[in-house]
């Protein structure tokens, strides 16, 4: 499917506008929250709500918590050379954790990416890219149910050749490992996920791939479900001899958990600066997530 700036640019004031109606919401709810004046409620009745809304900070900042949750990432990647051109990575990605037995959890991450991939084009022909289905991701993370004040997870990560064009995807079956490792602090979450791909099979004519991707994360919590985050995805591609292995993020954003009616939700929005990356690749990118979350289905 071919799709030219200007849809791109419709995405992006469409991204915004989606940013400033999730947002705007709960601050006037917060807002008006201020201004009314309820009468005190006792000790009974908000220690469970405080409780719980605790409970569910944490679980929806633990990749490998026993929560199902639904995250749509939008990634707008910006500035990429020829032509300052945008690269949008729309990312639907289920967590979803089943029960081993009554020690061990087994955490099924899987990322699908819905990609708009620009193409360098010739002046003064427009510039236009290629969209559909990018490779698919998952990830299985073997983790115990009642960890210490250590939390972690460790299993296989694949790479499926499911792109819907030659432009969107590597052409190739990976493996790895995969290992995340996280501890939660009162009001912190500190933690890291991180694999290595190896290429298996897949079609002779494309690059080998040896790649890795390394998330840290520092979380740190505020009042009322608000809080401030760094969450950069560092990428190393070991087979590339041009200089272009590493992109080297820095920055962070804002977010909030709470509730959009009776469903639970996670929003948040992150912009990163590249320090470090390929030559013509992107200098910076913004992040938008809302994860939609489901506390009652623990695995048991």
């Amino acid at each position: 499917m071919i799709i030219t700036r200007r849809t791109t640019n419709r995405r992006i004031s469409i991204l915004v506008l989606i940013l400033g109606s999730i947002f705007s919401p709960a601050l006037r709810g917060q807002e008006s929250q201020q201004k009314a004046e309820p009468q005190p409620a006792s000790k009974e009745q908000t220690a469970p709500a405080v409780s719980q809304n605790h409970s569910l900070e944490k679980d929806a900042q633990n990749p490998v918590a026993a929560l199902i949750s639904v995250p749509v990432q939008e990634n707008l990647i910006l500035g990429i050379d020829p032509g300052n051109r945008t690269k949008n990575v729309l990312n639907i990605q289920p967590v979803v954790p089943l029960s081993v037995n009554k020690n061990w959890n087994l955490i099924v991450r899987w990322i699908s990416p819905i990609v708009y991939q620009p193409l360098p084009a010739f002046e003064p022909a427009p510039q236009v890219g290629v969209s559909g289905l990018g490779d698919m991701q998952p990830t299985f993370f073997l983790s115990p149910k009642h960890p210490g004040k250590l939390i972690w997870g460790v299993g296989p990560a694949a790479l499926l050749p499911t792109a819907t064009s030659h432009d969107l995807g590597q052409g190739k079956l990976g493996l790895g490992p995969g290992i995340v490792l996280l501890t939660q602090p009162t009001g912190w979450t500190l933690g890291v996920v991180t694999n290595n791909i190896w290429s298996v099979a897949g079609s002779g004519s494309r690059p080998s791939v040896n790649q890795m991707t390394l998330q840290y994360f520092v979380t740190r919590n505020l009042k009322k479900g608000w809080y401030v985050a760094m969450q950069p995805i560092i990428t190393a591609d070991w087979e590339a001899t041009n200089g272009g292995r590493l992109v080297l993020p820095f920055g962070g954003g804002v977010g909030r958990i709470m509730r959009l009616g009776p469903q639970p939700v996670n929003v948040s929005i992150q912009a990163y600066g590249n320090a470090v990356y390929p030559v013509n690749g992107s200098p910076w990118s913004i992040r938008a997530q809302l994860v939609f979350l489901y506390p009652k289905h623990h695995a048991k």
